[in-house]
């Protein structure tokens, strides 16, 4: 089957591929696709956000699609990230180098490092029926960047997920996908695609 992963963060394709490796699927992305246009994200919760771009790439795709959206709530600013996260501090277009500087520097004089990273995974299905799947990761964010990120994901750079020593980034692949919200949320697709496929 094919099946259209709809994001175009590169790291978030990365991730996701992972999880669903070893099922009978011919993953494809929005530039596979030609598809440039972006959906909208006004949306008032991260499942809003989701639904919202799983309708806009099936509709431009034509094929089974999934599209999640995801963020990390602060426990020291959580009314400054969750559903912005991407967009907040150093804004949208700001290259990953110049976003997580931003970030440490803001969380450097606050003492309450807790967070936890959220993501809701929509699955559009061959019969067009709509599936929902979350996930969800607690830990803290670290003072500085322990280990190198994937393009589009920096703060699994500085985040180390309760009951780990090392940074998302820094875990090997079992365990990321184990421990991780999206790899959480794309477990729970996975199971799904197997009991139906």
């Amino acid at each position: 089957m094919q099946l259209l992963i709809g994001t175009n963060n590169k790291g978030k394709v990365i991730e996701i591929s992972e999880v669903l490796t070893g099922l009978e699927l011919d993953l494809k992305t929005p530039a596979d696709l030609s598809i440039e246009a972006e959906p909208e994200e006004t949306g008032a919760t991260f499942q809003e956000n989701a639904i919202q771009k799983v309708k806009h790439f099936h509709g431009l795709g034509g094929m089974p699609t999934i599209s999640e959206d995801s963020g990390i709530i602060v426990d020291a600013i959580e009314n400054e990230l969750g559903l912005h996260t991407r967009r907040w501090g150093a804004g949208r277009s700001a290259s990953d180098e110049d976003w997580i500087e931003y970030f440490l520097k803001r969380m450097k004089n606050e003492s309450n490092k807790k967070a936890a990273f959220m993501c809701h995974l929509a699955y559009l299905d061959p019969n067009g029926d709509l599936h929902l799947f979350e996930g969800e990761c607690k830990g803290v964010i670290t003072e500085e960047l322990e280990a190198d990120y994937l393009p589009g994901l920096p703060i699994s750079g500085c985040f180390r997920p309760e009951g780990f020593d090392n940074v998302f980034s820094a875990l090997n692949l079992e365990q990321k996908n184990s421990t991780s919200h999206r790899g959480r949320a794309t477990q729970k697709l996975r199971f799904h695609l197997e009991s139906s496929m």
